[in-house]
Order: structure tokens, then sequence, then C-alpha cells
């Protein structure tokens, strides 16, 4: 039976964002950066606590299927922040940085 290789790492990104979601007191986080390879898929994968942190962490995580093609390309993603919400808010984790950002905005 054939397997599948699949490699999995942190992605940097340029810009981090929650804008209101279309129900009252949601919200939705966007991130937007390059990724290092034109077939890497780039998802927002958040970290699973027991009890709610100050800020949950959620990593921006590229997935290759086999071969990386080397070329870079834009992306952007989004994910609701309904039940991946600290009580302060979220932290964005990429491979070179991460930031805060208190959810509601302020």
């Amino acid at each position: 039976m054939p397997q599948t290789v699949e490699s999995v790492l942190l992605v940097d990104f340029l810009e981090a964002s929650v804008v209101p979601g279309l129900v009252n007191d949601t919200y939705i986080l966007i991130v937007k950066g390059e990724k290092p390879y034109i077939n890497m898929q780039v998802r927002l994968i958040p970290r699973v606590y027991v009890v709610q942190p100050e800020y949950w962490d959620i990593e921006v995580v590229g997935t290759l299927p086999g071969i990386g093609l080397p070329a870079t390309e834009p992306y952007s993603v989004f994910i609701p922040l309904e039940g991946i919400r600290g009580t302060n808010g979220i932290k964005v984790i990429g491979s070179d940085k991460e930031t805060s950002i208190d959810v509601p905005p302020v």
C-alpha cells in the first residue's frame, strides 16, 4: 500500500488581524504572508488547552505534500475564533515571530 509523505513546518507571516464576524461577539483571525513554496498549503492550527489561557496560541503551519516547488507566493488564511479565545485574546505564532492580539480588538 503506498504511503504519503508530508512535511509540516511553521511559516512566517507579515500581517495578522482580528475582524468582527457577522454575529455579535464573534471574531475572525486573518493572517497574510509569503509562503516559501508554491505548492505549500498554509493553515492556522490552534493549540489545545485544558484551562482557558490568557492568550490562546494559534500556529501558522505550512504543509508540503512531497517535494516543495521553491517559489514564493502570497497567502491569506482565516479561522473563526469561537471556542479558541483566551481570556484576553490570541497569540499568532509563525516561524520567526509571534504577536498577541486582544479579542475583541481595542
